[in-house]
């Protein structure tokens, strides 16, 4: 607040121009920025309408193809069905070629229909958007004609008004990154299941039906198509099981963080190629779900990190264990990174070190990183656990 003397001297008056001053420079400042905003808005409208009018191309082609398709369907489902009425006629190898061809149109089918739902939800997000882009330029045009108001706010510290800003606006970047990853791993997560257990199964279904078939006419056959039907069946369940762990690890609730951290290198190792030594020191104990999820959250993350970045050939974990810290230690003899400059860097996800270190500041622990280029890269975590523990291994 500025308080000036009837007779003021000239300095204050002085100061009090130059608040004028700044601030009319301020509001022509932000009046240029909102200017930009609406013309930004404009811009983004015509890129999004032409993304609009792309996808409604799609869509038109692909309506054509999805017809095409469904008439052939139409006529593999009616081979089997002259199959299924005059089966003793045709030759066994006729038969599994109808059933495959019949398999592979439902699943051609299938994978059309998925992409035209794909195609119908951008279709609507860039109609959302395209709303949401028109009012923001309303809005923008609205805001510069009334900017004159705010001459009115001449006082005030507005430093620490951008700084809570400025800390919001990272909060909400941070939500939007995680929302983001989240769906991210949805979409991977279906298009596994999709590609492979969704697949696998309706082919064993039809397999199914084709036995059904022969314990009519050929019932030694049965034997070896029940056999192959058993092989399938194997495979399609370590895939569940694969997806399963990923979404999340059985042996983290059944047994603890360090008998799952021990399953998942076994995975790690067969599929990355990296040699990985392992070393557990301390007493093993149960601690809260939210604790252990977190921890082998922090150590699947270094360990990708290493997989997709480091070109590395070994990687050593260690984990020690005490009443009060739970301690991480991964270190690879990678490539290594410039630090500073890749946490200065604005793009990309700067290999997801910002979200381990809001998991760990999270949980009130600390976390370096030591690296430089062809030097590798170690990671280090300090977790409190006090007062976390559930229960010692071991105990009833």
């Amino acid at each position: 607040m500025v308080e000036l003397a009837i007779n003021g001297s000239k300095s204050d008056i002085s100061n009090l121009d130059k608040i004028v001053k700044d601030t009319i420079f301020s509001i022509e400042n932000g009046k240029e920025q909102i200017f930009a905003i609406a013309e930004n808005a404009r811009i983004e409208y015509l890129r999004m309408k032409t993304h609009l009018d792309e996808v409604n191309d799609q869509l038109v082609e692909l309506a054509k193809e999805i017809e095409k398709v469904r008439e052939d369907e139409r006529v593999a489902q009616y081979e089997l069905g002259e199959i299924d009425r005059n089966f003793q006629q045709y030759k066994e190898a006729d038969i599994k070629r109808a059933y495959e061809h019949a398999s592979k149109m439902q699943a051609y089918l299938s994978s059309l229909l998925e992409r035209e739902s794909l195609l119908k939800q951008k279709k609507k997000d860039y109609e959302a958007s395209l709303v949401k882009l028109q009012e923001t330029a309303r809005k923008a045009d609205n805001l510069m004609s009334q900017v004159g108001v705010v001459m009115d706010f001449i006082g005030g510290n507005l430093k620490n008004l951008n700084l809570r800003l400025e800390s919001l606006q990272q909060k909400q970047q941070m939500g939007i990154e995680i929302i983001r990853a989240q769906e991210e791993e949805r979409k991977r997560v279906a298009r596994e299941i999709h590609d492979g257990p969704a697949q696998a199964m309706a082919n064993l279904v039809l397999r199914m039906e084709y036995c059904e078939k022969l314990m009519d006419v050929a019932p030694e056959q049965v034997r070896a198509e029940l056999g192959q039907i058993k092989e399938a069946v194997k495979l399609t369940l370590q895939d569940v099981r694969k997806i399963i762990f990923d979404l999340r690890p059985m042996a983290l609730d059944d047994l603890g963080i360090v008998p799952a951290v021990k399953r998942y290198l076994e995975d790690y190792k067969s599929k990355s190629r990296i040699e990985v030594d392992a070393n557990f020191f301390g007493r093993e104990a149960r601690y809260t779900p939210a604790l252990e999820i977190a921890i082998f959250r922090l150590i699947q993350e270094g360990l990708n990190n290493v997989r997709k970045h480091a070109r590395a050939g070994r990687v050593n974990l260690t984990i020690d264990v005490n009443d009060k810290f739970f301690t991480i230690c991964i270190r690879d003899n990678g490539v290594g990174f410039d630090l500073e400059q890749v946490m200065m860097n604005n793009k990309g996800n700067k290999f997801g070190l910002i979200n381990m270190r809001e998991r760990v500041a999270l949980l009130g622990g600390e976390m370096k990183i030591t690296t430089a280029p062809k030097q590798g890269t170690e990671l280090y975590f300090k977790i409190p656990v006090a007062g976390q523990e559930v229960q010692a291994v071991g105990e009833n």
